[in-house]
């Protein structure tokens, strides 16, 4: 039997190490990688019989939706988009599931939709949740506040003037008129004296740069810093996730307001201390105690939550990775 590990294709702007991240978590149950195997490219697999940890974003190229037969799969951390699901949801594509059901899903809203369609799911939460292998001694922590990624959905000048086309659509939404936006929200709740001292960090590093194993190593460096960091400020929920394995302070910030978006939360944002922002007017509150706006003073205790989660899922990845499906 051959292991495999997704990888992921790059857009033409930008790659995720969100995604690396998540593939670092099954990575832990692995005893080996013997291929990596793409995650829009499923359905062209030629190689041989090969066990593939099934979690994360499915899928961008919908086309190339259902996996070929000699992939293995446990379906486990699974997210279906509502973008995606009415074209994988063909009856082929439930025939599929139902063949490798149960299905472990990352969100509820997954997890309902495949249960409307007769498929047996269930919230199972993140695998990046399990990344405590990564924890530190409390002594290792040291005094670095990390601002990751806050409030990305928002629009940006880089994102408004990509392309023509873009800047039109972007003109007539009202996007262009907002990207003052972030600064100002970002400013409503996090104290000014943080926002200079803070260690920023893009999850979203420029395409067409960077080898597979060199994405892989800045998905572990990265997590090694927040390991040691004293307190996390995110809207990356491979970010977050993972900092609530490994025992660091987390605040996930919730800024967005499409269900493209929302819909990957489901049943998610309850593990998370959290500042819930409206988009439009930049209204904010925060579901743990908070005097003033965050600043280098602030605080927080992790939830706990996730453990009843994390859990389960390390016995499902070692109890598939034992077995000897032949």
């Amino acid at each position: 039997m051959k292991y495999g590990l997704l990888s992921y294709k790059e857009s033409k702007q930008v790659f995720n190490v969100g995604d690396n991240i998540q593939s670092l978590a099954a990575k832990q149950y692995l005893p080996r990688v013997d291929t990596y195997i793409n995650r829009e490219k499923l359905a062209e697999y030629e190689g041989e019989r090969t066990k593939l940890i099934m979690n994360g974003w499915f899928t961008h190229n919908h086309h190339n939706w259902v996996p070929n037969g000699n992939i293995d799969p446990l379906f486990i951390s699974f997210h279906m988009n509502n973008t995606a699901a009415p074209f994988m949801l063909s009856e082929k594509g439930i025939a599929y599931l139902k063949k490798h059901q149960p299905i472990g899903c990352r969100d509820q809203f997954t997890a309902d939709t495949l249960l409307a369609k007769g498929i047996d799911a269930y919230f199972s939460g993140c695998l990046t949740l399990t990344l405590d292998t990564y924890k530190v001694d409390d002594s290792e922590r040291g005094d670095d506040i990390y601002i990751v990624d806050p409030l990305y959905s928002y629009p940006t000048w880089e994102k408004v003037t990509y392309n023509l086309k873009r800047f039109i659509r972007s003109f007539q939404s009202g996007k262009v008129f907002r990207i003052t936006d972030k600064k100002k929200h970002l400013q409503g709740f996090i104290d000014a004296d943080l926002l200079k001292s803070a260690k920023y960090v893009n999850q979203e590093p420029p395409s067409g740069k960077y080898t597979e194993q060199e994405k892989f190593q800045m998905a572990e460096d990265l997590l090694r810093k927040y390991a040691k960091a004293k307190l996390v400020i995110t809207s990356r929920i491979h970010c977050a996730l993972p900092c609530l394995a490994m025992g660091t302070p987390v605040i996930f910030v919730n800024g967005f307001d499409s269900f493209v978006d929302s819909c990957r939360f489901d049943g998610i944002l309850e593990l998370f201390n959290r500042i819930d922002i409206d988009a439009k007017t930049g209204k904010w509150t925060a579901n743990f105690p908070l005097d003033g706006k965050i600043s280098q003073d602030t605080m927080v205790t992790n939830l706990g939550k996730h453990h009843a989660l994390a859990e389960p899922m390390k016995k499902k990845c070692r109890d598939f990775i034992a077995a000897d499906n032949g």
